[in-house]
């Protein structure tokens, strides 16, 4: 069956407005009602609002525009073109490595859809410790159930794949609670491929939803597009300065497009965010833009199985586990899932170099993997990182792992590795550099005493950047008011997960998507009632 992409179908009939930068031959200067800079799940949703409410808006994005016509499930293809970096981004030292989107749909387009609400533990403290207004469970309810329902979330109903059912089979030999993973998909084929984009517009991505919903309302879009930098002056935005980039989506043209509106919001993301307000020498009084960034840092075990996993098929996370994130205990809590195995992103996962990895991957069919998600920004001991500008004006992020971190990052491999014993695996490796496969948990558990809890040692990874710009009802301590509002611009607001005062103890993008919605509402209402 031949599927349909939609940025050639529908752009043509409904007349959409679309600009590749990288072709343009001089400057321009574009004016609007609103310029949102970035297109994923905050700058998406924003854009569809704002459009609906009859404002003319304009949505800038730094990556191309790659379509299901271009998703051939070809991993190193997808990571090269539509990753932050191409794939290679990570933290300041190199001990994390960060996978985050590129793309006109932003990290929308190469999630693994798993789609929670926020958690109301997670609510009840940004209430409480960080004043955010409007925002008990029950307030959130509805703009939940409208994303929802826009962006078909509903549990998998399909039956999970090997590697998400020895995690399922783990935890009921354990005793944990486990759940099936709500997912935003409409007749989706199983193939397993959502991190290269999905080739079938099964997935709801922005690409597929909002974006194109807020192109036929009269918006436009620039791609291959980079914000470089705010023009400020008398406490607000004039100007959104822009550098055109090269087919490589990474080399400046030398052409300069220029974005005024009477509003600016920017929907760039946890690092782009505060980077380019730092770029751009925003007032910030109190020292907080790029503060309190969460990632979620994870960390993973391997486990060998008797028979095939084949975890490249099928379904990336359908099965979860919260067994360990509230409960009373010392420490820091932790969600359990597992990731999809294809083979680049397995090798990466893996961390070995040469014949270490070559040896690994040649049981690729037989590996399970469970990944634990700790729950940063909740404690003393984790206050996140911090987002700044090296040598040559790019965002980097600053994360440091205290004891309070390697403690749970430590308590989180015995967890895997009981798991996948429990689930019958032959043996079990933690991912860390020195490290071995264990043939029991007792053995499995002496390793992991013995393993040097250090930076470049354990395997480190996050695909869930949060905070950055956090929200607050305190400007000392906030960098947005309650309203999304830049509290030293009277015409800045941001929109995505960079306001999330701490990270959400769950796959962030519904809480993205429903925090949008709220935001972009009272933003309209506001400036169609001016």
């Amino acid at each position: 069956m031949a599927i349909q992409d939609i940025f050639k179908t529908r752009a043509q009939s409904e007349n959409w407005d679309l600009h590749d930068a990288g072709l343009k031959q001089q400057n321009e200067t574009i004016e609007a009602d609103v310029i949102i800079v970035g297109t994923g799940a905050g700058g998406g949703v924003t854009a569809e609002v704002l459009s609906q409410a009859g404002l003319k808006v304009v949505m800038i994005e730094e990556g191309g525009l790659y379509t299901s016509d271009n998703f051939n499930m070809d991993e190193l293809e997808a990571t090269a073109n539509m990753y932050q970096e191409s794939g290679g981004r990570s933290t300041k030292d190199g001990a994390i490595s960060i996978f985050q989107g590129r793309t006109v749909g932003g990290t929308t387009v190469i999630n693994w859809t798993s789609s929670f609400r926020t958690p109301p533990q997670t609510l009840d403290f940004w209430q409480k410790e960080f004043g955010i207004e409007d925002a008990s469970q029950q307030q959130m309810a509805p703009y939940f159930e409208q994303m929802e329902q826009r962006l078909n979330v509903s549990k998998w109903a399909m039956p999970p794949n090997a590697n998400n059912d020895t995690l399922k089979q783990g935890c009921e030999k354990q005793g944990w609670s486990w759940g099936v993973i709500p997912r935003n998909v409409a007749g989706c084929w199983d193939l397993g491929y959502c991190g290269t984009g999905c080739p079938t517009n099964a997935k709801q991505s922005m690409l597929v939803t909002t974006v194109p919903e807020a192109l036929k309302n009269g918006a436009s879009l620039y791609y291959r597009c980079s914000a470089h930098k705010l023009h400020f002056s008398e406490h607000k935005v004039d100007a959104v300065e822009c550098r055109a980039l090269k087919a490589d989506g990474q080399t400046p043209t030398g052409i300069t497009l220029t974005f005024k509106a009477p509003t600016i919001v920017l929907s760039g993301g946890a690092i782009n965010n505060p980077g380019l307000l730092l770029r751009s020498q925003a007032p910030d009084p109190h020292g907080r833009i790029g503060k309190r960034t969460t990632i979620h840092p994870v960390n993973a075990s391997l486990a060998s199985m008797a028979h095939d996993v084949n975890g490249f098929y099928g379904a990336p996370q359908s099965i979860y586990s919260d067994h360990f994130q509230w409960q009373d205990r010392d420490g820091i809590g932790y969600k359990l899932e597992v990731p999809p195995l294809q083979p680049a992103l397995s090798s990466q996962i893996l961390g070995f170099h040469g014949l270490d990895l070559s040896e690994q991957m040649a049981d690729l069919p037989n590996m399970q993997v469970v990944i634990a998600l700790l729950r940063d920004g909740f404690h003393e001991g984790s206050q996140g990182g911090t987002v700044e500008l090296d040598d040559g004006g790019k965002p980097i992020l600053d994360y440091p792992i205290t004891d309070y971190l390697w403690q749970g990052l430590k308590h989180a491999h015995y967890t895997m590795a009981e798991a996948q014993f429990a689930a019958g695996a032959k043996q079990v490796m933690p991912l860390h550099h020195d490290a071995g496969y264990a043939k029991t948990m007792a053995e499995c558990r002496k390793m992991i005493d013995a393993l040097p809890m250090e930076k470049h040692r354990e395997r480190i990874m996050t695909a869930h950047l949060m905070g950055g710009c956090a929200m607050g009802g305190d400007e000392r301590q906030s960098v947005v008011d309650n309203n999304a509002k830049f509290y030293q611009a009277d015409n800045l607001y941001v929109i995505d997960g960079s306001v999330f005062p701490t990270s959400i103890g769950a796959n962030p993008q519904l809480s993205i998507y429903a925090m949008a919605l709220k935001q972009a509402k009272k933003l309209a209402q506001s400036l169609t009632s001016a």
